[in-house]
């Protein structure tokens, strides 16, 4: 269980609230965690990379030069991949990289990586109805007021995503905006601070606890 300070939108301590997952045993928890990454990567690839065999590349149909008696090496096609301009020999063909992880599994891993991460994880109050319209430069202000910095990833973690908390969020590079229902491992460890809503985080741990 991790006891967490919650800010207001000023940066003010207004309250507590405890953070209490179950996670993997610790001679287990990077293997897991590392297995749903990798699944995550892995499962992100296209697989659409192709290059053409000898047999699909244009021309080469004529053999270039008779098989005897030119004093050069013999050759029965322009298109062999010896050849510039040639096919590649066993070349990227489009396939499926996706891997399987069990639904138990990945739950436990994304309760790992986020338990993990409570040094740098910041609970703030709703903050929607601070926001009146977009305003990107309040949005900055308010990051910094709860001791983010200007250079850190932050991954802000809210239970219901509020147009003018969209709106204000997605012009800052460094900031990507979620909803506490669409974590997943990457984004959890790929963050330098971890900042979610006392409300996310109690969805949180509704959502992913079994």
């Amino acid at each position: 269980m991790v006891n967490c300070v919650v800010r207001s939108w000023q940066g003010e301590e207004v309250g507590s609230c405890t953070l209490e997952l179950r996670v993997a045993k610790e001679e287990n928890a990077a293997h897991i965690v590392h297995r749903a990454l990798r699944m995550q990567m892995v499962n992100a690839r296209q697989g659409t990379a192709s290059s053409k065999t000898r047999s699909e590349v244009r021309g080469g149909g004529r053999k270039p030069w008779r098989q005897k008696g030119t004093g050069r090496a013999r050759a029965g096609s322009i298109r062999s991949p010896l050849w510039r301009g040639g096919g590649v020999i066993f070349g990227p063909k489009p396939r499926a990289y996706e891997i399987k992880m069990n639904r138990k599994e990945r739950r436990l891993a994304l309760r790992t990586a986020l338990q993990s991460r409570a040094e740098d994880l910041i609970v703030v109050e709703e903050f929607a109805s601070q926001l009146a319209r977009p305003k990107t430069k309040e949005l900055v202000a308010a990051l910094e007021r709860w001791g983010v910095g200007q250079e850190s990833k932050v991954l802000l973690i809210v239970s219901e995503p509020e147009e003018n908390v969209i709106l204000s969020a997605r012009n800052i590079a460094a900031v990507k905006l979620i909803s506490a229902t669409s974590l997943n491992v990457y984004d959890v460890l790929a963050a330098d601070k971890i900042v979610t809503t006392a409300a996310a985080l109690t969805k949180i741990q509704e959502v992913y606890s079994d």
